[in-house]
């Protein structure tokens, strides 16, 4: 059977006094997962209501890969360790199938508007 790209839809509901420790750690996580071969795109979200809570939208190319290799690679080990210490309930993680895709790709205002944490912090 052939790979079918899919959408991991993750809610994170962090401790308050948590999200700057959670964010450096998820940080760590999306620099080395973004090499994956089967990764697609990942975009981290935080509600403007609940500054706790995060949403992380991610697609792979791969259910089967995404669960049996990617989740179980070295770089998330210290990530799923320290999780627990933070959230205040558990995450979900539920997947979808992906029916369509559009982006306008971090050019013009939505570079300008989306650009990425590292530019925000004065890095390139």
């Amino acid at each position: 059977m052939a790979a079918k790209p899919f959408t991991l839809l993750t809610t994170i509901p962090l401790k308050p006094e948590c999200v700057d420790e959670y964010l450096a750690l998820v940080d760590e996580v999306n620099d080395r997962m973004r090499t994956e071969p089967t990764f697609l795109n990942t975009v981290l979200s935080r509600s403007d209501e609940e500054p706790g809570l995060i949403i992380i939208h991610e697609m792979w190319i791969d259910r089967e890969d995404f669960y049996n290799v990617q989740m179980k690679r070295d770089y998330r080990s210290k990530y799923e360790a320290r999780l627990p210490a933070l959230l205040r309930a558990d995450r979900s993680m539920k997947t979808f199938e992906i029916v369509r895709t559009d982006f306008a790709f971090m050019s013009g205002m939505a570079g300008a508007m989306f650009g990425s944490r590292e530019k925000e912090a004065g890095g390139e």
